[in-house]
């Protein structure tokens, strides 16, 4: 249907309705219907455009330009006005629903008049219904997104604070919100609102006769000032200054003098530098808030950001196909943090949507095509492209703030002082003009800045800023050698931090943040380019090693360090670089691709180069990974050996945390061979002072939380001490930031909550466990929480979902040579297969697994698979092998002292004897053991010992009572 208005109306009529858009009224027949607003706004714009489909988005936006709604409540509003227009009453129709694509007014309409019926729907000015709009200001965008707040603020703050100044980068919105002010202000100053755009002065002598001629005021002499200051007195006005930047010293003469002169004026004025005048009150604009990069976006709360927000509204505008799904969420938020915020550069990159689609144009933000994309052509000259924009800005500064400036576009993110003093300065520039050059490159908005903890400053380029000034760098020839200051600088900075001292000092404090790795990346990507450095990229590699280790950037410690290597080639003599190198790569590749023959050699050989040089600190580092290397890969007793060896190289550095970590190592060791007592000795022994726990400490083993505590306690038999100590490492582990500890703590704290039959809690652990290791690589831990999974649902009856999750963890880890918890595991398989009645499957399980711990040398796993064996080979109706295994098992138990291990097998060999005609024997063991325990009595183990012990006794065999708690 076409339609019959192409233009909105002042007055418009269709069956017995005549609608008064500008009065915002409706009647019918005369009289008054009773519509709500919305309801109203919605009549209106399906009015403008009757016989035509508005989309559901076009509706919302028009109606509530504001605010984010979804879509039922446009329905709700739609059906309110066609139940007021009494649609469909007697087969009358006026708004159908066109499905899929939105909404039709579908009466004929008669327009009255040749006037509008509503406000352009492009631009439109906020001010009382019928009032004239002053003559001298620009119109207001139809809407503003993100600054509704502000302007109210700063509207309230004008009468007080007489002169604002809107300072920040150019394309960031400063004219758009003064524009927005002025309309908000024109009841309170009379309609005596000024708008004076000093963008198209070419001098600044032109000043005083561009403000004179906006007050309507004939300029009759070279200089106008004194006459603009009479013109004013006593009139209440505001002028609104835009793009003072370039005309600076006089107009900020001319503000000073109106202030101190004229109290009834206020002024609002736009610059990228401020007016640095009495009575100014400067305002730095934000750039609008994107969403953040970690977290969980959806489309719903990525559009609650301001940046987003305008990116798709202005792509909606540009194209009526781009709907924002969930899926691309993240390409949006992304495209608004690659932006930085800046609005004119968002609306630049929403214009190429339409053409290129979301992804390609998030992509094509890396290139420099960027910053000559075009705008609306009705914007301003320097707004129609970022080159524009910029480029005024730039020719604003001195040579030599030029030149300092382009140099400053190798940062990445933010820097110090001292760091763009070393990359900007050289022979014939001063560290002292760098200082002088960003003191004006913030002033005039092309640097912006960032106060940190230490309340010493930061500075940054916004992104398209720092591309515009690459430009100009590679244009200059410059790039390559401000690369290389660069990376040497970084490189000086790392020495600096990282010396052997610093790091036996346990007060040391690390000053190189995460925001720094930016940096290095891009000096270490220069320095092993083709015009790089290969010396300086083993030794900036060797330096950096250390900083990806501490902010668990494993699997880039392992690339970085294997491509110094490289370079390193075969070994030689003796140096620091290659033991630095060898230890980060052995240790980050030991987590990241599986206990391989290279990690293992890296460390060897980096502890060798230890050893050769001296390093005491190096050697108890690489001393402990290959504690945690052979611990991985199951061999408990050479863990032990390196754990002494550990031990001695910590009691000659003599550092109080060291000591501990070393107590760590020795307690492990102890914990997994089964020396219980041996394990918990250590374990006291090792409680380092807090003061003495930093993040830079020599040994930052030293900060792992004691979740060993918790295992041996259990084992030791005091369940409810092993929950306590669960907790107490959870809450230790809060303040790690290296993601193995983190991962320990959890499947160690899992192990007593199966063991004592907290199901709910295992299976809540290995959620986390599973998501923690996979944000941070760790394969075979995720294979630990999956098989994890697999053992709760085994336990509630789940028996071949439990079964396949178990197979293929163990399968992943034993690909991985990664035995340290495939026992436990195994334990878990063979109870579920033994369960579901294939008995051969499990009992291949379990000697495999028997076959191999005892060709390691043995381990605390083996009383268990021990007694689980004996338990099937009894399902099987093998006794004699069953009860072999039994005793085999309580054996290496006591062994062991393990305690709660006991109780298990006694149970198992209880249950073997029921109805024997020695059951006597196994029943006074059983209750010979439950009488050890003073806690726990809750626990699965205990409540079923009671229950068997009850059962016994029935059977004639008499019971001895049970200390309870």
């Amino acid at each position: 249907m076409a339609s019959n208005l192409t233009r909105p109306v002042e007055g418009a009529t269709f069956g017995p309705f005549r609608l008064f858009a500008t009065e915002r009224l409706l009647e019918k027949d005369g009289v008054p219907v009773n519509l709500g607003s919305r309801a109203l706004d919605i009549l209106i714009a399906l009015v403008e455009r009757a016989g035509d489909v508005v989309s559901k988005k076009e509706l919302i936006s028009r109606v509530w330009p504001d605010i984010i709604v979804d879509e039922s409540s446009l329905r709700v509003h739609i059906t309110g006005l066609r139940k007021a227009l009494g649609d469909g009453n007697s087969g009358t129709r006026y708004v159908v629903n066109v499905t899929g694509r939105g909404y039709c007014f579908v009466s004929p309409v008669v327009r009255e008049a040749d006037r509008p019926l509503a406000p352009d729907p492009i631009l439109q000015v906020v001010t009382p219904a019928r009032s004239e709009q002053p003559a001298r200001l620009p119109p207001r965008l139809k809407r503003m997104v993100g600054r509704e707040e502000l302007i109210g603020d700063l509207a309230r703050q004008i009468t007080d604070r007489r002169l604002i100044t809107i300072h920040g980068p150019g394309g960031i919105g400063k004219t758009t919100l003064a524009v927005a002010l002025g309309h908000l202000l024109v009841a309170d100053f009379g309609a005596a609102v000024h708008f004076v755009d000093l963008a198209v002065l070419s001098a600044p002598g032109l000043v005083p006769g561009s403000v004179a001629s906006a007050l309507g005021l004939p300029v009759q002499s070279s200089d106008p000032s004194a006459a603009i200051i009479n013109f004013l007195r006593g009139r209440r006005s505001l002028l609104i200054l835009d793009s003072c930047e370039h005309v600076i010293e006089p107009l900020a003469n001319l503000a000073e003098r109106l202030v101190l002169e004229v109290p009834e004026v206020s002024i609002i004025a736009t610059s990228r530098e401020p007016l640095r005048v009495e009575g100014e009150y400067v305002h730095r604009l934000a750039p609008l808030q994107s969403p953040p990069e970690d977290g969980d976006l959806d489309a719903e709360r990525t559009l609650s950001f301001p940046a987003a927000h305008l990116l798709v509204e202005r792509a909606v505008a540009g194209n009526h196909l781009f709907e924002l799904t969930d899926a691309d969420a993240p390409v949006v938020a992304e495209i608004c943090r690659k932006l930085d915020g800046i609005a004119l550069a968002i609306e630049l990159a929403a214009g190429r949507i339409s053409t290129h689609g979301l992804r390609e144009t998030a992509a094509l933000l890396d290139k420099r095509m960027k910053l000559l994309w075009r705008g609306r052509r009705t914007a301003s000259p320097r707004h129609q492209t970022l080159t524009a924009t910029l480029d005024w800005s730039h020719d604003l500064i001195t040579d030599r703030e030029q030149t300092i400036f382009r140099r400053l576009s190798v940062f990445v993110g933010t820097f110090t002082l001292e760091a763009a003093q070393a990359v900007a300065a050289d022979d014939e520039l001063e560290p002292s003009d760098v200082i002088d050059a960003i003191e004006q490159l913030v002033a005039k908005s092309l640097i912006s800045t960032t106060s940190v903890s230490d309340a010493s400053m930061r500075y940054r380029l916004l992104d398209t800023t720092r591309a515009y000034a690459r430009a100009k760098l590679e244009e200059f020839g410059e790039a390559s050698s401000a690369c290389r200051r660069h990376a040497r600088y970084w490189q000086d900075r790392l020495e600096r931090t990282h010396t052997n001292e610093a790091l036996v000092d346990p007060h040391a404090k690390e000053d190189i943040p995460a925001e720094d790795l930016g940096n290095i990346r891009a000096a270490l990507e220069y320095s092993f380019s083709d015009n790089g450095d290969q010396d300086l990229a083993v030794a900036l590699t060797a330096s950096a090693a250390r900083l990806f280790t501490k902010f668990s950037l494993l699997n880039e410690c392992s690339r970085w360090t294997e491509r110094a290597l490289s370079v390193l080639g075969p070994p030689t003599d003796a140096t620091r670089s290659e033991m630095q190198l060898q230890a980060a790569f052995g240790h980050s590749t030991m987590f990241t691709r599986g206990d391989g023959g290279r990690a293992f050699a890296a460390m060897t050989r980096g502890l060798e180069l230890a050893e050769e040089l001296g390093d005491r600190f190096y050697q108890f580092r690489l001393l402990s990974d290959l504690h945690m290397f052979r611990l991985r890969a199951g061999k408990y007793q050479d863990t032990l050996a390196l754990a002494e060896r550990a031990w001695t190289v910590a009691q000659k550095i003599a550092d109080p945390v060291g000591l501990s970590a070393a107590h760590r190592l020795l307690s492990t060791s102890h914990h997994l061979v089964g020396n219980q007592p041996e394990a918990l000795s250590h374990l006291e022994t090792w409680q380092p002072r807090p003061s003495q726990i930093t993040d830079t400490s020599a040994f930052n083993a030293g900060r792992v939380p004691r979740i060993g505590r918790s295992r041996v306690l259990w084992l030791l038999g005091f369940p409810d001490q092993a929950v306590e100590a669960v907790r107490k490492a959870d809450e230790e582990a809060i303040n790690v930031r290296s993601p193995v500890p983190v991962c320990i703590v959890t499947i160690w704290g899992a192990n007593v909550f199966g063991w004592i039959g907290n199901w709910d809690a295992v299976e809540e652990r290995a959620d986390r466990l599973i998501a923690y290791a996979s944000k941070y690589s760790l394969g075979p831990h995720i294979a630990v929480g999956n098989g994890m999974k697999g053992a709760v649902l085994i336990n509630r009856g789940e028996i071949e979902r439990g079964v396949e999750l178990l197979r293929a963890a163990l399968t992943k880890l034993r690909a991985d040579h990664y035995e340290l918890y495939t026992g436990g595991l195994c334990l878990a398989l063979a109870d579920g297969l033994g369960a579901s009645g294939r008995l051969d499957e499990a009992m291949t399980a379990l000697d495999d697994t028997i076959a191999i711990v005892n060709a390691n040398g043995g381990s605390l796993d083996l009383p268990e698979l021990l007694r689980t064996k004996g338990t099937l080979l009894a399902q099987a109706g093998d006794l004699a092998a069953a009860e072999d295994n039994l005793r085999r098992s309580l054996e290496l138990a006591r062994s062991h002292s393990a305690l709660s291990l006991q109780l298990r097998t006694a149970m198992s060999l209880a249950r073997l004897k029921i109805g024997q005609e020695d059951a006597g024997e196994a029943h006074a063991m059983l209750a010979e053991i439950c009488g050890r325990f003073t806690e726990g009595f809750d626990t699965a183990d205990l409540r079923a010992a009671k229950g068997l012990l009850s059962e016994m006794s029935s059977t004639s065999i008499s019971m001895p009572k049970i200390s309870s708690a």
